[in-house]
């Protein structure tokens, strides 16, 4: 019974409805924050909760 609401046909008409409502944009935006925080979640699982340095433009003159 589950399986069967989540078949593919269903699914894309998840997605037309949402770009109906919210538009390609939103969409993509929508998109990029999931991705985004994800990554983010994946990251801090792994503990590697340091970024790298930006370069300062005081390095970048003595390099």
């Amino acid at each position: 019974m589950v399986r069967d609401l989540l078949t593919p046909m269903h699914l894309l008409l998840i997605v037309l409805v949402f770009m109906v409502l919210f538009g390609g944009k939103k969409l993509a935006d929508v998109g990029k924050g999931l991705g985004e925080g994800i990554r983010n979640f994946k990251t801090s699982l792994k503990g590697d909760d340091q970024t790298p340095p930006t370069p300062t433009p005081e390095d970048k003159k003595q390099a």
